[in-house]
């Protein structure tokens, strides 16, 4: 085999010069793989020592070049070596140049003029570089132990080569073989890395979602086009090499860095956080950020999906708004006020102030449903927001509670002059009511029952104070409407009791627990009973005996009235069918609530009842109160048309304590007025008291009404009740409340007796 060594060395350069152009290529097109223009580098400092030495002129400063090419090639090695692997560091590269500038003045000294030492060394100390990167590599990761082998026998050849231990024919035909080899070799990994990197390119930029790798510096090392636009970048290639925090305004480094941080610690992988960002353009995104571990050369990256989460967001705000805000009146619901109400509570109990919660209901908002409409409702509710937005400051809290109630809390209010505040603030709510509300067409004036609680008197919680502001609204809707009033405690010991009676009160028919008692109401000149009064009793099997002034309060709050008042009617009407033959002309009289006669099933209650028990009509009388009649006054009348259209009588309960009565009169077709009791107790002793019932007896006479005097208690009072013409008498002097039993002997009494003995209710 007759090969000059120009030839080999030829090919040689040649070798080496398609290795630095695949790693410089390498380099142009990833700036971030900075290891390929450092090996670049030390194999073209390589070539050049070889060709200076070998093609050069002789006169050249031949030692000095090889030194210094052969300094500058392992230092390229080496450099190349760690910044592959991520352990390159700023003060490695400062101490480095200096150990290589003093490597390559100690070659050059040892070897100048001697060209055998120079050969030796120098391919003594690139098998020694070859040796130490192959097992760096090899010993690192798995993923570069066969690139590290091959490194290493690479540096074995050099040494064995450097003792001349190789054979030139040996030599030789390596030297052939890898020219060749290495040639088509290099350039099929350029074409398969090509390849490779088009398809990773494709598939990260096929992505709807941003994708990004960044460093434990925070510098981005890959990115997609989607992440480009996210960021408002135009091209994902802008984004490689520099800082998180150049494209997301007002991130700072330091944030970047605590994000790697936290993903670095994170027990479980993805690590789901969630921001909002700021691109280039001035663009805010709220985006989810979805990080897995990458390891890059031995170094751990943070591996993002960006993904764009406008629309969830939106969806997310729209859940949130509709489980904490009224979407009527656009204030905060019940759910939404429990969660402010608890802040503000916990900041006064920090600072020692005080809160107050007015609870207000609006006064009869059923009628304006009722009469205009349920979208008038809504628009009254809205108005009705409105006008309490406006009288609140900007810490205060406005809430709809549910329905026609709203919730005003007061907080950060002084300890002594809490309730003075409270008491201000609802009295200039019930003031502006006065001015009404325009519901197209209608211009409407509506009042609110208000109930104050005051932390911390009244309540250490959100919860109570509600409760308690509520228990105190109620007790205005019982005693009138249109006022303000601070919780007492012995109101909560009502409701308590209250609530316990309605529960008791629910099963009270199914356990055959009431029964009715009946007041003869007899003719005041005869003494004959024509008329008996109904009266409902309880005895239950938990609380005893209850009295109607403790059940039937609570029985209309509840509702149950109706349910109780439709047992009543039946039961009534089912005795007064058993009395047939024994009293064949006895009327019963029932006493009716508002919501009775507003329920739209009570009519054919009525008629049901007569029909099954052969009734008729005029046989049943039925009771109201005044309150009754100043409900709905439209839905009143039209009850009171139709149950006079099928012969039922009515009566006025209690009149004359109310302030319109006399307006009734007029109004609605009355037949019976029942002077009140408290008149009638002081007319024998009080010359008014007197005066005034025969004013009232007087008036029914020109009316054509019957009268019926209740309370009668004393044989003066029925006698000048007979005097002043009063038609009937009712009360503890003619015969208590008896049973269907006693009631007969009572009535057989009466054919022959001017005054019965009094029975036990």
């Amino acid at each position: 085999m007759n090969v000059s060594p120009q030839t080999f060395i030829l090919f040689s350069l040649g070798a080496d010069l398609i290795l630095c152009a695949v790693l410089v290529f390498l380099w142009w097109r990833h700036s971030d793989e900075k290891h390929a223009i450092a090996w670049a580098a030390g194999q073209l400092a390589m070539t050049a020592g070889t060709a200076v030495w070998y093609l050069g002129p002789q006169d050249w400063p031949r030692y000095a070049l090889a030194s210094a090419t052969l300094t500058v090639s392992v230092a390229g090695y080496w450099a190349g070596t760690e910044f592959f692997l991520g352990t390159l560091k700023r003060r490695h590269v400062r101490l480095g140049a200096l150990v290589f500038l003093l490597f390559g003045c100690i070659v050059y000294a040892a070897c100048a003029g001697r060209s055998s030492w120079l050969l030796e060394i120098t391919a003594s100390v690139y098998g020694l570089t070859f040796l130490w990167i192959g097992y760096r590599l090899a010993s690192n990761r798995n993923h570069y132990r066969l690139l590290g082998l091959i490194l290493v026998a690479r540096g074995m050849f050099n040494l064995a080569n450097a003792l001349d231990l190789v054979p030139l024919v040996i030599e030789a035909w390596f030297i052939w073989s890898f020219l060749v080899k290495a040639g088509s070799l290099l350039c099929l990994i350029h074409a398969v890395q090509e390849k490779v990197q088009k398809r990773y390119t494709r598939a990260i930029d096929s992505l709807s979602k941003g994708f990004i790798v960044y460093d434990g510096d925070g510098i981005i090392r890959s990115a997609n086009e989607r992440s480009a636009a996210l960021l408002g970048c135009a091209k994902a290639k802008q984004l490689i090499g520099t800082h998180m925090a150049d494209w997301v305004t007002g991130i700072s480094r330091g944030q970047v860095a605590a994000h790697f941080q936290r993903f670095a610690a994170a027990a479980h992988y993805p690590h789901v956080e969630t921001m909002v960002i700021t691109g280039a353009d001035g663009r805010q995104l709220p985006v989810e950020l979805i990080a897995s571990r990458h390891y890059e050369r031995g170094r751990l990256h943070c591996m993002l999906l960006v993904m764009d989460i406008t629309e969830r967001k939106a969806n997310d705000d729209r859940l949130y708004r509709a489980a904490h805000y009224d979407n009527v009146t656009g204030l905060l619901n019940r759910h939404g006020l429990s969660l402010r109400l608890a802040g503000a509570l916990s900041a006064a109990r920090a600072s020692g102030h005080a809160c107050a919660v007015l609870f207000i209901d609006i006064d009869k908002f059923k009628r304006v449903n009722d009469c205009f409409g349920h979208a008038a409702g809504d628009q009254l509710l809205g108005q009705m927001a409105q006008l309490l937005r406006g009288g609140l400051g900007e810490a205060d809290l406005l809430a709809r509670f549910g329905g026609d109630e709203f919730i005003v809390v007061l907080p950060a209010l002084p300890r002594n002059a809490a309730a003075d505040m409270a008491a201000a603030r609802g009295q200039q709510i019930l003031r502006a009511l006065g001015d009404g509300f325009q519901l197209s067409p209608q211009l409407i004036t509506v009042s609110a029952s208000i109930g104050v609680a005051c932390f911390p008197a009244d309540g250490d919680d959100g919860d109570t104070l509600v409760r308690h502001a509520d228990i105190a609204m109620h007790d205005v809707k019982k005693t009138g409407r249109g006022e303000l009033r601070f919780f007492d405690p012995a109101m909560s010991a009502y409701a308590r009791e209250a609530l316990v009676i309605d529960g008791a009160l629910r099963g009270a028919i199914q356990a055959g627990e009431l029964h009715l008692v009946y007041q003869p109401i007899t003719h005041a000149a005869s003494g004959r009973m024509g008329k008996v009064e109904a009266l409902l009793r309880w005895r239950s099997g938990t609380l005893g005996v209850v009295g109607p002034d403790r059940f039937i309060p609570v029985a209309e709050d509840s509702g149950l009235i109706i349910e109780l008042g439709a047992w009543v009617l039946a039961e009534a009407c089912s005795q007064l069918a058993r009395w047939r033959d024994s009293l064949p002309e006895l009327v019963v009289s029932i006493n009716v609530s508002a919501r009775q006669l507003l329920d739209p099933a009570f009519i054919g209650l009525v008629e049901r009842a007569l029909s099954a028990n052969a009734l008729a009509p005029r046989r049943l009388e039925l009771e109201l109160t005044e309150r009754v009649l100043i409900g709905d006054g439209a839905q009143v009348r039209v009850a009171l048309g139709r149950l006079r259209e099928l012969g039922v009588s009515i009566s006025l309960d209690d009149f004359g304590t109310g302030y319109s009565s006399l307006s009734y009169l007029t109004q609605f077709q009355i037949n019976t007025l029942k002077i009140d009791r408290s008149f009638v107790t002081g007319m024998v002793d009080s010359a008014r008291s007197h005066a005034l019932v025969a004013t009232i007896v007087a008036m029914g006479h020109s009316l054509g009404l019957e009268l019926v005097a209740e309370g009668v208690e004393t044989a003066d009072q029925a006698r000048a009740l007979e005097a002043m013409g009063c038609h009937h008498l009712q009360g503890y002097h003619i015969s208590r409340p008896v049973d269907a039993q006693a009631l007969l002997a009572f009535a057989g009494t009466r054919r022959g007796q001017a005054v019965m003995p009094s029975y036990p209710s």
